[in-house]
């Protein structure tokens, strides 16, 4: 959220009938002034250019093609994992959602984990990692589901040696960083190909950059009722969201109680990534959508209100590949 003058902050997106959220900035350091205070200006967003509150997905990134290549092959490669029975895709499918369409994966121990899976899919524009945002970076969050117990439950070592057995691999490593396989270059190879996953080319995308044939009238009330309800004030920014914390259950309960504090999750695709929340207890986005406005916002969503806003959620699908994710219409 950059772009503010140096000064406290209070963004209050009160729409309609609700305070839907707070965000207060205070950066440190201003000096007093002897002049008359005056009374300060308007408070407005502009994203590069523009005052809506979301800004297009850029296109990935010009990484290494050696590296992306090889973060590829690990990411589907089950070597990573302790008993050798799992790998990235497996929770995190590249070929529909980025995610998987289970309420929560099944760890080592046979168990669901205790929160859904978020799609990898645009993670590299969440300013923090997992549903706690705990972690600061791409590589701190590959490498943390590495040696989870739960989730691939190996050591880098461990896997840098059963890679160093495989001479296609000891190839690959050499061409894209001098030597074989590393520990600190098998994260580093992961985390290029997850920033390469990216998905430009919504329909709300060619819409921002000027397409006004690419929302139907429905999808465009849609997209007014988002903001004047509130819900871009958590819901904004290039990911539509994944850029700050907010407290679920504001109004009543909407899920599992814990954790109390999520990092927002982004809107990208989210018409592809059901179900839904951090437990994944909405099973479609017309549930999901209700329960937000009644725990978030204390509105109980009229009918046509929810079809519209499902309706414009349906235009962020983005598309990975030339082809559009979780196969969307």
């Amino acid at each position: 959220m950059s772009g503010f003058a140096p000064t406290s902050i209070v963004l209050d997106f009160l729409r309609r009938r609700h305070v839907v959220a707070i965000c207060v900035l205070v950066l440190s350091g201003l000096q007093p002034s002897q002049a008359p205070p005056q009374p300060a200006p308007p408070v407005r967003l502009h994203w590069h250019g523009g005052d809506e509150p979301i800004t297009p997905m850029p296109s990935a990134p010009a990484l290494d093609p050696r590296k992306v290549k090889l973060g590829e092959r690990l990411f589907s490669d089950a070597r990573l994992s302790r008993d050798n029975s799992r790998s990235c895709s497996s929770c995190h499918d590249i070929g529909t959602n980025g995610a998987s369409t289970k309420r929560r994966d099944i760890g080592l121990d046979g168990k669901e984990l205790p929160l859904n899976t978020l799609t990898v899919f645009n993670a590299t524009h969440n300013f923090r990692f997992g549903w706690d945002g705990r972690y600061r970076s791409v590589e701190a969050d590959v490498t943390a589901s590495l040696v989870s117990p739960r989730i691939m439950g190996s050591n880098l070592a461990a896997i840098a040696e059963k890679l160093d057995l495989d001479p296609a691999m000891r190839v690959g490593f050499l061409a894209a960083y001098g030597r074989g396989p590393d520990a600190g270059d098998i994260v580093d190879a992961l985390a290029s190909f997850e920033k390469t996953l990216v998905t430009p080319g919504s329909r709300f995308d060619r819409w921002l950059a000027g397409d006004k044939t690419a929302l139907s009238p429905e999808e465009l009330n849609g997209y007014r009722e988002f903001k004047s309800l509130g819900c871009a004030s958590c819901h904004q920014g290039v990911n539509i969201g994944g850029n700050l914390f907010q407290r679920h259950g504001i109004f009543y309960p909407l899920a599992s109680p814990d954790p109390v504090i999520l990092r927002v999750p982004s809107l990208r695709n989210v018409a592809t990534t059901a179900p839904y929340f951090h437990d994944g207890s909405a099973p479609t986005l017309d549930d999901a959508v209700r329960k937000m406005g009644k725990s978030q916002l204390n509105a109980t969503l009229t009918d046509s209100q929810v079809k519209a806003i499902v309706a414009f959620l349906h235009s962020l699908t983005g598309q990975y590949r030339g082809a559009q994710v979780g196969g969307e219409p």
